[in-house]
């Protein structure tokens, strides 16, 4: 079905016609609209056009109102001010736009895709194998997928990428351990059969051998010895040796898919390219960057220099790409995962969800690409950078004794006290205990990631578990909790079904809550193309709180109520309720139909 034209994009153009109208010699004038409570909404544009035209603000805005006259859709143009246009949609107008949306067939409601799709290659959610991931791991995660959901919506191809780190010389003692103890990485039955298990399981194994491996390197010479051989073998690519890695690497891929599953993201196997992935690569990058002029050789090492990146002494700090010693580090992985991205994958923007410390880090890789020419000319890099997650205390989140704290640990708290409050709020006992385990996951998943996503990428955010699951305010739960009761007023209209009366005309809350709804096309456009997920909470915490509006001041079900008036608030409920779950999936939230 094609994509409905919203209420905000129909006024606009309606004005600007009429301001044609009004004034031939401005054919292309921006009406400069906005939302207002003063009306629905309010044009200032006329102000600086009467200015440019040596014209009379309020009489040129009186020939506007009178060249909008007798629109179907706008039902009061209004001048006000020394030359504002105060503008009123007709209710008709509303009904029937939502109507549209309610019909769409795609399940879209009427939302147009981008005008220009590309492709976008992301890269979140990058835990470190054979390491417990921790609450740091939770931004990349939650936010990256977020906007792998958010920019498919508009009509993207969109190619995610999980670069673990899976290599580096700390993988020499893990390697040698476990050849000299083959059998530590070994799971019970019961252990592989569940996938919360297995996932456990495997990063009991992996926590145990890397502490038995830390504690023999630190102690024993001769394996200090034997780990430093096992690295240059790693290096060399020895196969017996690569094979030992691989089993660390898998192990740790089936810990990773616990964790993921338990936030309810789907996470590919084919899309984890961690570090390894590029090793291939390196040679070749360094002697383009060289042949270039781009990087060059100080010191032994080979670097890309940059006038604006300096020390405390003064000095260019330069980005390293290969060490002195041969090796290669993180640079050197990033500038060819950037090579493959654009050349490989066909990418036309590169989105990286790291945190923000790294920011020096990308600003120095993306402009090495540009000098290369990998980027510009179509295809661009943004680092969605995010901050830092902290206690009620306002530090960086930590256990009691000042270690991080597990990402398992945090998520299933936070169902534990969800859990909590569905069964407070199931007075009557109409949910199962399975139906209360279930829900209590929902809710304290989505109120994690809502906490998250519902504050700017780049701000800190204290992480209160009280708050994240409470009914009350800018929460998941508050999301939630709104859906849910427009399913349980569907339910209880039986056989009254939700049909759209664009004839009857509209109270107040109806109005505020139809033109919000309308809006939602907007809301998400802005959220993709700004790389910003809070706009979209924040627009569905609004919805949230005009439907509450309308469901405490226009009764739905009232027996007094004519049967079409009945009807179409069940319509508005509907389209409501099909606007917060899809609002909800995009941000990764469930939506159960009972709480």
């Amino acid at each position: 079905m094609a994509s409905v034209i919203s209420l905000t994009a129909s006024v606009q153009q309606r004005l600007a016609d009429a301001l044609s109208a009004a004034l031939p010699e401005a054919p292309s004038a921006d009406p400069l609209l906005r939302r207002s409570d003063r009306a629905d909404y309010q044009a200032n544009g006329i102000l600086a056009l009467a200015k440019r035209t040596k014209s009379d603000p309020r009489a040129l805005a009186a020939r506007v109102a009178e060249a909008a006259a007798g629109d179907p859709v706008l039902a009061d143009v209004e001048v006000s001010g020394p030359g504002f246009l105060n503008v009123t949609v007709a209710d008709r107008a509303i009904t029937e736009n939502l109507a549209a949306r309610a019909a769409d067939e795609d399940g879209r409601l009427g939302v147009p895709t981008a005008p220009h799709p590309g492709t976008t290659v992301i890269d979140y959610a990058q835990p470190n194998v054979a390491k417990e991931m921790h609450v740091g791991h939770l931004r990349s995660a939650v936010i990256g997928d977020a906007m792998v959901r958010l920019l498919e919506f508009t009509g993207e191809t969109v190619i995610p990428r999980h670069h673990i780190g899976d290599w580096g010389t700390q993988f020499g003692m893990l390697i040698q351990h476990l050849i000299e103890h083959p059998h530590e990485l070994d799971r019970s039955a019961e252990q592989t059969g569940d996938e919360a298990a297995s996932g456990e399981a495997a990063m009991s194994n992996l926590d145990r051998l890397y502490k038995a491996a830390r504690a023999a390197f630190d102690a024993d010479e001769d394996f200090r010895d034997r780990s430093r051989r096992r690295v240059v073998a790693l290096q060399a690519g020895d196969p017996a040796t690569l094979a030992t890695w691989q089993k660390f690497v898998d192990e740790s891929k089936v810990y990773f898919q616990a964790v993921f599953h338990k936030l309810d993201m789907e996470v590919r196997d084919e899309n984890v390219v961690g570090e390894s992935g590029y090793n291939d690569m390196l040679d070749e990058t360094c002697r383009l960057l060289e042949e270039a002029g781009v990087a060059v050789r100080s010191e032994g090492a080979l670097c890309v220099f940059f006038d604006d990146v300096k020390g405390p002494d003064g000095k260019q700090v330069p980005l390293i790409i290969r060490k002195s010693d041969g090796g290669y580090g993180y640079a050197a992985t990033d500038v060819s995962a950037v090579r493959d991205r654009v050349f490989h994958l066909k990418a036309s923007t590169l989105l990286y969800v790291v945190d923000a410390r790294q920011t020096l880090h990308f600003r120095m890789v993306f402009e090495t690409a540009r000098r290369m020419g990998w980027l510009g000319d179509g295809v661009t890099a943004y680092h969605l950078a995010f901050g830092t997650i902290l206690g009620k205390d306002g530090k960086p989140f930590k256990t009691r004794a000042g270690e991080s704290v597990r990402l398992q640990d945090l998520l299933d708290e936070a169902v534990e006290r969800a859990t909590a409050v569905v069964r407070e709020k199931d007075t009557r006992g109409e949910l199962t205990e399975a139906e209360i385990a279930e829900r209590g996951e929902q809710v304290g998943i989505g109120a994690v990631k809502y906490a998250d996503l519902s504050t700017s990428a780049s701000r800190d955010y204290k992480f209160d578990l009280d708050q994240m699951v409470s009914l009350n305010g800018d929460t998941s739960v508050y999301l939630q909790y709104a859906y849910a009761r427009v399913r349980s007023v569907l339910r209880k209209a039986g056989d009254t079904a939700p049909v759209p009366h664009p004839e009857l005309p509209l109270a107040d809350a109806e109005r505020a809550l139809g033109l919000h709804v309308d809006a939602f096309g907007e809301a998400v456009t802005e959220a993709a193309t700004g790389y910003a997920p809070h706009k979209l909470t924040s627009y569905l915490y609004q919805l949230a709180s005009l439907f509450t509006t309308f469901y405490d001041q226009c009764r739905i079900l009232d027996p007094q109520n004519p049967r079409d008036l009945v009807e179409n608030r069940l319509f508005l409920s509907t389209t409501t309720a099909s606007t917060l779950r899809q609002g909800m999936e995009l941000l990764g939230i469930r939506a159960p139909e009972r709480l």
